[in-house]
């Protein structure tokens, strides 16, 4: 079992910045340390798909939307098991309601969800 808490979504002007939290727990650590797992940060917005913005594997390796580059930023502490996601710049086109994964990467480094998910995050941009 896993659960993902995600915190810190809320409500900016355009230009601003949020910093997002997401804290995994769950008896599945017990045998597959936080350490060694890859997480995703997706969005979704009104009457979008839902759609990855944001990696960081168990390595540390990122990977980014383009159209996020140079503006989000994710990072990890294990010891937390906790990953964030700190959003500088931001347009409207942010808005969203933001979710963590937990999952993994293939050879390529690209992320492979899994079907757990946060109960999300608001993120709310105001122009």
């Amino acid at each position: 079992q896993v659960q993902l808490v995600e915190s810190g979504g809320g409500l900016v002007q355009a230009g601003g910045s949020l910093r997002l939290s997401c804290t995994a727990s769950g008896t599945t650590f017990r045998f597959a340390p936080f350490r060694f797992t890859a997480m995703g940060w997706y969005r979704q917005a009104p009457g979008k798909e839902r759609e990855l913005v944001a990696s960081i594997s168990s390595g540390g390796s990122l990977k980014y939307a383009d159209s996020v580059k140079g503006r989000f930023t994710a990072s990890r502490d294990n010891a937390k098991n906790t990953v964030y996601l700190q959003m500088n710049s931001l347009k409207p086109e942010d808005t969203a309601v933001y979710y963590c994964n937990i999952g993994g990467t293939d050879v390529s480094g690209t992320y492979i969800r899994s079907d757990y998910w946060g109960q999300g995050t608001q993120v709310t941009v105001s122009s």
